[in-house]
């Protein structure tokens, strides 16, 4: 199991100028590699002997060239300008395999960082070994044991960042608790609704520093081009923006491990929420809550913890549906929060009624994965998996 740790760096002057070379040189790197490769598939498609590019034939051409035309290249550490064409090789693979949009160009102040290789650097406690610098001081030590696979190092506003990825076979994580199954119904007012009726408000960071963000905006658009004023102000408002993603992502992180520390079975609903930000009313607020990382989370921590995570079809109507009799509202406006079954006569709240429905829809496919006559996704791949212990354990 591949698991990554990001660690605070906290470098001196002469170190962090060290990062900065090394991530300009990662870039410009990709870049190259880039141009390259859209030059020699034009001439390759012009005359179909020419062998075709890959990310290995780069390598060796930068290689090779580099002494003459990029000397300035062999100041940092030569795993910064490798690893950088092999990631764009991988960027090649999943845009060939329809996975990922065609590659573009990295950003300066964007795309600031370089990856290294586990046999390039070492890390001892509360440090880190990056080759032709030596000891990095890190604000806190690796917290997971295994193997040591790569280390990232990016920028975020003006603090460096390591993001080490350990190989572990066991995380002594506790099994999730036997509360049974739980349906998850996010939202935008109330970020996650529970079929228990517990309501989650979102943090909400960017509506609540919007005000401070405008101004910082309107402050950076006045100040002259490549003055020192506007680096400055550029710093401040790279800081805000670093805030509000730390706000949303504490956030989601203390939900994601509630929910997936309490419940083995979690239904949730699969969002379409690039559809979503199409409407221009709820676009900002869709953004600020994080649908997608919180799903990615619980589905990654209810697996630490041998739970599992079942996700309705996107056209499944979990708020047209009455969890009481199974009745369907053919239109259920989003402003409705509040209806009563016509079937039943059973008074629902749109978002509890949506959670129940979640939730009896992760059940019965749990069922059927885990030991049912009936088929399904979960049953044909042969997934029966710690969900079968937690229905034993329920009955």
């Amino acid at each position: 199991m591949l698991i990554a740790h990001r660690i605070r760096l906290d470098p001196n002057n002469v170190q962090a100028t060290y990062l900065s070379r090394a991530a300009g040189v990662a870039r410009f790197a990709y870049n190259w590699a880039l141009d390259e490769w859209g030059k020699q598939y034009e001439a390759c498609k012009a005359d179909p002997s020419l062998p075709k590019p890959s990310e290995a034939a780069l390598r060796r051409q930068l290689n090779a060239i580099k002494r003459e035309q990029f000397p300035w290249m062999l100041e940092v550490t030569k795993n910064a300008p490798q690893m950088a064409i092999m990631q764009l090789g991988r960027a090649f693979d999943n845009f060939f395999n329809k996975r990922a949009r065609y590659p573009t160009f990295r950003r300066k102040g964007r795309d600031d960082r370089f990856t290294l290789s586990n046999d390039q650097f070492r890390v001892e406690d509360k440090r880190i070994r990056i080759p032709k610098l030596g000891w990095v001081r890190m604000c806190e030590a690796l917290r997971f044991t295994g193997r040591i696979v790569s280390a990232t190092v990016c920028r975020v506003a003006d603090h460096w960042y390591a993001s080490i990825t350990v190989d572990t076979h066991e995380l002594s994580l506790p099994p999730a608790e036997n509360q049974g199954a739980v349906g998850v119904d996010f939202g935008v007012s109330t970020l996650a609704t529970l079929s228990t009726g517990e309501k989650f408000e979102g943090p909400k960071a960017l509506h609540a520093l919007l005000p401070r963000l405008r101004r910082l905006s309107r402050s950076l658009s006045c100040k002259v081009k490549g003055s020192r004023n506007r680096a400055k102000e550029k710093l401040k408002l790279a800081r805000l923006h670093a805030r509000i993603g730390n706000i949303r992502r504490d956030s989601l992180h203390q939900l994601s491990t509630s929910i997936t520390r309490r419940f083995h079975t979690i239904g949730i609903e699969d969002l379409n929420v690039k559809g979503m930000l199409a409407n221009g009313c709820l676009a900002r607020a869709i953004s600020d809550m994080g649908f997608h990382e919180l799903r990615r989370q619980m589905e990654y921590k209810a697996a630490w913890r041998g739970g599992r995570v079942v996700v309705a079809d996107r056209w499944y109507p979990s708020s047209k549906l009455c969890s009481g009799c199974g009745y369907r509202m053919e239109a259920l406006n989003l402003a409705i929060r509040h209806w009563a079954c016509p079937g039943c006569g059973t008074a629902h709240e749109r978002d509890v009624n949506a959670a129940v429905n979640l939730r009896s829809h992760a059940v019965s496919s749990t069922v059927s994965a885990c030991g049912g006559e009936g088929s399904g996704p979960a049953r044909e791949r042969g997934e029966i998996g710690p969900c079968e212990v937690g229905i034993r354990q329920q009955s």
